[in-house]
């Protein structure tokens, strides 16, 4: 039996590997378009899964459609213990911008769009994007959030998650359905979120930080930088070592178009921070 990379969390009632895969980058530049090398791409999803990712992040909108068609093609029919997590709540135009797509209606069809394009009758989890690409925007979700618990009740979703929200906004939509992910930006220099995934922790609700190296500034990036010298790894590997260890209901969802990349970012999982290490960097984020 394959091992799960940095062990294990419950999201739902599925078990999955603490070190999971981000499918953007295997689209094009800019997640638009098909990628420069179809067979890489399918190429590094197979090995994610032979490795022991059971856990792939994706939305219909990258590309749009090109990763979950690159992942029916690489992975479908799906192992039993694989779970895709997918996101709906903004399409893509012709100039590739990102524009919402949260009217029960948009949502609807995203829904549909993302099963067919993936090969699935019943989709395991969903997040509701809500903000933009790395900032949560004030308002009420109850429509679209309404909209895609309905969904949960005719079978076509197992369980239902949010994507760059604030606090207000995850308890708005827990009286409407159960969440079971927040997915937003966190890492060890950008570190809003933390009283919300000690909150989510004590929940039992998995936390997914995207941009594990977002939003550094230079001093940071050299203070990081230096850590990785001193511990003979890369810093990205110690940013993803440091977001497990920060807290045990964070999962990872590092996306590479790279088999070597791949291997490096499963590899962080089993990277150990020594204290000083790990106190050196927390006056990251202070």
């Amino acid at each position: 039996m394959t091992t799960l990379p940095g062990g294990t969390f419950q999201l739902g009632d599925f078990e999955v590997a603490r070190m999971g895969y981000g499918a953007m980058q295997l689209a094009g530049p800019g997640v638009f378009g098909p990628p420069a090398d179809r067979d890489a791409a399918v190429a590094v999803l197979r090995e994610a899964v032979a490795l022991g990712v059971n856990h792939i992040d994706t939305a219909d909108f990258y590309g749009p459609y090109v990763t979950n068609e690159i992942i029916k093609e690489a992975l479908h029919p799906y192992p039993a213990d694989l779970h895709i997590v997918t996101k709906v709540g903004a399409v893509r135009d012709a100039e590739g911008n990102w524009p919402h797509a949260r009217s029960p209606e948009e949502l609807r069809q995203s829904v549909h769009d993302n099963l067919k394009h993936l090969g699935l009758d019943v989709l395991d989890v969903v997040n509701l994007r809500v903000g933009g690409l790395d900032a949560p925007e004030p308002g009420s979700l109850e429509e679209p959030f309404t909209a895609l618990a309905e969904l949960q009740q005719q079978g076509l979703i197992k369980h239902l998650g949010l994507s760059t929200v604030n606090a207000e906004q995850i308890a708005e939509a827990q009286k409407i359905a159960p969440v079971v992910c927040v997915q937003n930006m966190y890492n060890v220099a950008h570190r809003t979120d933390d009283a919300l995934i000690d909150s989510l922790a004590e929940q039992g609700i998995a936390y997914v930080p995207y941009f594990p190296l977002g939003g550094f500034s230079p001093l940071q990036s050299e203070e990081l930088n230096t850590v990785a010298k001193r511990l003979g790894t890369t810093p990205l590997a110690v940013a993803l070592a440091w977001l497990l260890h920060r807290s045990p209901n964070i999962l990872l969802i590092p996306g590479t178009s790279s088999v070597e990349h791949l291997r490096d970012n499963i590899k962080a999982a089993e990277l150990e921070l020594p204290e000083e290490e790990l106190k050196a960097l927390d006056r990251i984020g202070q």
